[in-house]
């Protein structure tokens, strides 16, 4: 994967596929959604299982699934230190205190109603940042007044900016929450992601 001048090298975790060679405009305005227009997609990866879905024509699960891209405005630079300290204040800005350590997170969410809130930082250092935020997806509305009410659904995704041989990358994984495994897989895989992108990318 070119970026600017530089070449990189990006893998999705195992477990995942990255979708570019299916060639799919639908996968394409999927990856598109989930980012700002304000950036150019690098890689868009599902899991092994859901690729097998989509190419056999069944609906793809979408429980999990990852994003990595990069600021137009930044693709042709080399990105100083001074500059990546400047992108990730400005993409985390406003971001408030996440939650005390073995807190509730289905808790949070709940209070933070029609937001991300912030429930974990995973990781600061001169060249990576990664956090964890979390919402409760708005319930859908009742079939009749008899129906049964659903339970209520959470998600959660990882936001890691990472400074690659001069370049400014943005990963985001984004999972299904209905257990505390589904909160451990998302720290866990995200951790290793960048730990691998690193290793990839060493000079």
């Amino acid at each position: 994967m070119t970026v600017g001048d530089t070449r990189l090298a990006l893998d999705a975790p195992p477990g995942f596929a990255d979708t570019a060679f299916t060639g799919s405009p639908r996968l394409q305005e999927l990856a598109e959604t989930l980012t700002s227009a304000s950036n150019r997609i690098l890689l868009f990866a599902v899991s092994d299982a859901d690729l097998r879905r989509f190419m056999a024509g069944d609906p793809m699960e979408a429980r999990r699934y990852m994003v990595a891209v990069t600021p137009r405005v930044l693709e042709r630079d080399r990105v100083t230190a001074a500059a990546f300290e400047a992108f990730v204040s400005e993409s985390l800005r406003g971001m408030k205190a996440p939650p005390p350590p073995g807190a509730d997170l289905r808790k949070h969410m709940d209070a933070n109603p029609g937001s991300q809130p912030l429930l974990a930082e995973l990781l600061r250092e001169p060249e990576a940042v990664s956090i964890l935020q979390g919402a409760r997806l708005p319930s859908p509305p009742r079939s009749s007044i008899f129906a049964e009410e659903k339970p209520a659904q959470y998600v959660l995704s990882t936001t890691s900016l990472v400074l690659l041989r001069g370049k400014a990358l943005n990963l985001t994984i984004h999972a299904a929450f209905d257990s505390p495994a589904d909160a451990d897989w998302i720290r866990a895989t995200t951790l290793r992601w960048i730990e691998d992108l690193r290793r990839l990318n060493a000079r």
